[in-house]
């Protein structure tokens, strides 16, 4: 078995070493750091930092801005009250919550992407239109999502005059409110799964107790059965599609 494994890894290395010699070269790229002789140069160096400013900001923004801060607070919620440690690891977590992300954001994003980016770059509309009708869509959903009362707690900590609609709220006040209403809203969800493995847990542990057995730790009998529970009700099914109801 291992001198078959050595002599396939010998012929693709020998497909790929031939192969790669037979490809072109790939070009260089190049980046030259000079003085700027006029205005619209300096402009377009100011545009490309704010540029890799925004790209180095993403993740935050990613965050920030999309349902993503509720869903990971929901699944930490579930997982704590399994009791299972780290399974689900972080790695899936995170990425189910990116994936849960795309999936609830695609409405608007797509929004964006027709009213905005695709006008601009067939050029009928001037960058600042560009940018109005991206945020738009984004500071929509944001709204929707966003209590009152976290919305006037910024404004007010603001010292800005009282909006009197949606388009006088600045997007920096708009964004801060957003997130503790998630994290709200979050914390919310997290209650509710807790109840029923409470309840497990409260058996478990009372019935340990009536049988002397102090010194076994509840945990230990209690996580199959909540496991058991959970695989039965459909567990997944149900919280995903709570979360993704949530937002409509």
């Amino acid at each position: 078995m291992l001198r078959f494994f050595l002599i396939l890894f010998g012929i693709l290395f020998a497909i790929f070493t031939q192969d790669a010699q037979a490809a072109p070269l790939i070009p260089s790229v190049n980046i030259e750091v000079g003085e700027a002789e006029t205005p619209d140069e300096v402009a377009t160096t100011m545009q490309m930092f704010a540029l890799l400013t925004i790209i180095s900001f993403a993740p935050g923004i990613l965050m920030m801005t999309t349902s993503f801060v509720r869903i990971v607070v929901v699944i930490g919620f579930l997982r704590n009250a399994l009791s299972t440690q780290n399974v689900p690891p972080n790695q899936v977590v995170i990425s189910l919550a990116l994936f849960l992300t795309f999936y609830i954001m695609s409405p608007y994003w797509n929004q964006a992407n027709e009213q905005g980016i695709q006008p601009y770059l067939a050029g009928e509309i001037s960058q600042e239109e560009a940018i109005d009708n991206v945020v738009y869509p984004i500071r929509e959903f944001m709204f929707k999502q966003t209590r009152e009362a976290d919305l006037a707690l910024f404004v007010n900590l603001s010292e800005s005059e009282r909006p009197e609609s949606q388009e006088d709220v600045s997007t920096f006040v708009l964004i801060p409110a957003f997130v503790i209403s998630e994290l709200k809203t979050g914390f919310q969800l997290g209650f509710m799964i807790y109840i029923p493995f409470i309840v497990i847990d409260m058996i478990v542990a009372s019935t340990l107790m009536s049988m002397g057995m102090m010194m076994l730790p509840p945990v230990m009998i209690s996580l199959p059965f909540k496991i058991l529970l959970f695989v039965m009700v459909d567990g997944w099914h149900l919280l995903i599609q709570s979360l993704i109801t949530s937002f409509k």
